[in-house]
């Protein structure tokens, strides 16, 4: 059936409902009024029940030094941390994305053949595993060239830091590819300041207040044709209101 037929036949059962009114009647005969969904199929917070894969108190300090750092607090907003980015990452390295499932993580790998074809590095470890080895790595720099953790480097020693990092300057051991964690860790906290709330990062939707997003809104139709208007629309998560 091509899209005209399809289309025609839609139109016969809409008409021939209008003249069999009875007809619908019995289809509808005995649905419960109560419709709404119980409390059990409402869509529920991911982050819960507390940190399953960054459990090191030591490890999420270091990390909030650079999450922080990467998004800061200033008068349009919370900074990353506060907009709970760490717990955002810790569900999701707690999942699927953590374990990599949706990655080839399998042997040979050829590193200067794949990262001519692909772009960018490969890597036969899941972000959970690069994220627990990194941040271990990250501690160790730390105390080699500041005899300190990383959490208590000022904000100038982090930015240097970073800057360094992101140029791929910066020397974590054999096992860390720094620029490409840099990478990484930039992405995972613009995703956690930006996804819905039902994922554990942008608390009380700041992130869609700063730039103006509206959320998971149902229906846009009456706002179609008020274009250039600033509609003032209160941003809508998926997580069900109280």
């Amino acid at each position: 059936m091509n899209r005209r037929e399809a289309l025609f036949s839609l139109s016969g059962i809409v008409a021939s409902l209008a003249v069999a009114p009875q007809l619908r009647a019995k289809e509808l005969h005995n649905v419960p009024l109560e419709t709404q969904l119980s409390t059990d199929h409402l869509p529920q917070p991911a982050w819960q029940d507390g940190y399953q894969v960054l459990t090191n108190p030591l490890d999420r300090q270091n990390l909030q030094a650079i999450f922080d750092r990467l998004i800061p607090a200033d008068k349009l907003g919370p900074s990353a941390s506060e907009a709970g980015c760490i717990e955002f990452l810790d569900n999701q390295l707690a999942g699927d994305y953590g374990s990599g499932a949706a990655l080839y993580l399998q042997a040979p790998l050829h590193p200067e053949n794949e990262e001519k074809i692909m772009g960018s590095p490969q890597f036969l470890s899941a972000p959970k595993e690069r994220y627990l080895t990194g941040l271990k790595a990250l501690e160790s720099w730390a105390l080699k060239n500041h005899q300190s953790s990383f959490h208590a480097l000022n904000a100038e020693q982090v930015d240097d830091f970073l800057t360094k990092m992101e140029d791929g300057k910066i020397d974590l051991g054999a096992d860390v590819n720094s620029q490409a964690f840099f990478e990484l860790m930039l992405q995972n906290a613009r995703e956690g300041y930006l996804a819905d709330p039902i994922y554990g990062g942008n608390k009380n939707m700041a992130g869609w207040k700063m730039i103006g997003f509206p959320g998971a809104r149902y229906d846009y139709r009456p706002y179609i044709e008020r274009r250039n208007e600033n509609l003032a629309l209160i941003p809508v998560s998926l997580i069900p209101n109280d």
